[in-house]
């Protein structure tokens, strides 16, 4: 799978910081300690539409996180999935008369653009789920040879019920457990099961859907095993931020979780697991399966600045959930021109304390919005005629671009 061009980031003088981030796992903010490089594994889209604004939120956070990380000196190994083959992408595909790899194929396409446009640094390794059902493979059969997994039919599950530490990500009781499971994609009324929260490893081929042949007989992977084959293989075992949106914390990130814990006999699986909050319209989440969905390459399309888009996003702390508004556009592009306007300027104060404060805020778990007021009262001295720094300008600029991805023209 092929991932989107790196953009230049420029350096920015000063020290960076300790980045800390919330960890649903403990529930505290607690510092990230990477070696010297840190690791990263987001999850990725099922491409069966385009990116809508709750993807690049999520992204976007993700991004911050590259960021801080590399103002700080490390270096980072970013990896992110595609489930290019999954059930709401093949029900898409047979809804839109669409052979589901070009559906695929075209989605992803869109989603590097966005990405792209949105000044989101890429993951170094861009991942299908098709070209890693060989990693899968190997770790069902690790799980199965250890009695971890079991057959119900031609089908196979992993026992949950073997991890002494299931529950770890999320602390949910039971009964949510079950709601949310069969609300995302698990099957928990299916006969034969140990236990009803028992996710699939391999599903055997249905008729008129995509399958491979492996000596499990033909079928295609399940969801929660494809991002922990890949992470392990990537990244290893205890990397630095497991992310994702908070609509992952269960199943998928626990379900990951039990299986590496379980694959690798050592645990955690991340040393946090971060998620981002929901964006909303309409008084509901913004989701496909609902339809309330503002898309990014229709805002870009329509004329709307991809920096005004992300400043929008930026606007919202990552882990609360919002409803997006025309409102919050309208207030990014105001904030950008003038921003755009203070850089362009021929002097001004020094940005100095302005990158140190910028940096100190998204050092505390990704406060962004601070980190934009600090830009605010800098440009504000500038439209006042403060300031004489003729360097400050072009140096702010660099700040906005390096720590919160805004290139200013």
């Amino acid at each position: 799978m092929e991932t989107w061009t790196q953009p230049p980031v420029p350096s920015v003088p000063g020290e960076g910081r300790v980045l800390s981030l919330y960890d649903t796992a403990t529930a505290d903010v607690r510092r990230t300690a990477p070696d010297a490089t840190a690791r990263l594994y987001v999850c990725g889209i099922t491409p069966y539409d385009a990116t809508h604004l709750g993807h690049a939120a999520t992204y976007v956070a993700f991004d911050l996180v590259q960021r801080v990380w590399m103002d700080a000196g490390y270096r980072v190994h970013y990896v992110q999935n595609v489930t290019d083959v999954d059930d709401p992408l093949l029900e898409r595909a047979v809804a839109t008369g669409q052979d589901w790899s070009d559906l695929a194929r075209a989605e992803t396409a869109l989603f590097r653009e966005d990405m792209t446009a949105l000044g989101v640094l890429p993951p170094r390794e861009y991942i299908g789920a098709v070209e890693s059902i060989p990693l899968v493979v190997d770790r069902i059969d690790q799980l199965l040879a250890a009695g971890t997994a079991y057959r119900v039919d031609d089908d196979i599950y992993f026992a949950t019920g073997n991890d002494p530490d299931f529950g770890f990500v999320s602390s949910y009781d039971r009964e949510t457990m079950l709601a949310l499971f069969a609300e995302r994609g698990g099957d928990p009324e299916r006969p034969g099961k140990r236990d009803a929260l028992d996710p699939v490893l391999w599903q055997a081929e249905r008729p008129g859907e995509p399958a491979w042949d492996t000596h499990f007989g033909h079928g295609r992977p399940g969801w929660h095993i494809e991002c922990t084959a890949i992470a392990l293989h990537h990244l290893g075992n205890r990397f630095d931020v497991q992310g994702g949106g908070s609509d992952l914390i269960f199943p998928h990130h626990e379900m990951g979780t039990s299986l590496a814990h379980l694959l690798t006999d050592d645990r955690p699986f991340a040393k946090h697991f971060v998620h981002a909050g929901m964006v909303g319209l309409g008084g509901q989440k913004m989701s496909k399966s609902k339809g309330n969905l503002v898309f990014v390459s229709r805002l870009r399309d329509d004329g709307h600045e991809p920096m005004a888009i992300r400043l929008a996003l930026l606007a919202h702390h990552y882990r609360s959930d919002w409803e997006w508004t025309d409102g919050d556009l309208k207030q990014a592009e105001d904030r950008l021109h003038r921003w755009t306007f203070a850089v362009t300027a021929d002097r001004g104060p020094s940005a100095g304390q302005v990158a140190e404060a910028v940096r100190a805020a998204l050092a505390n778990d990704l406060d962004a919005p601070a980190a934009l007021a600090a830009v605010d009262a800098w440009a504000e001295q500038v439209a006042a005629g403060a300031g004489e720094d003729s360097d400050a300008p072009s140096q702010l600029a660099d700040v906005t671009h390096a720590l919160l991805g805004v290139v200013l023209r």
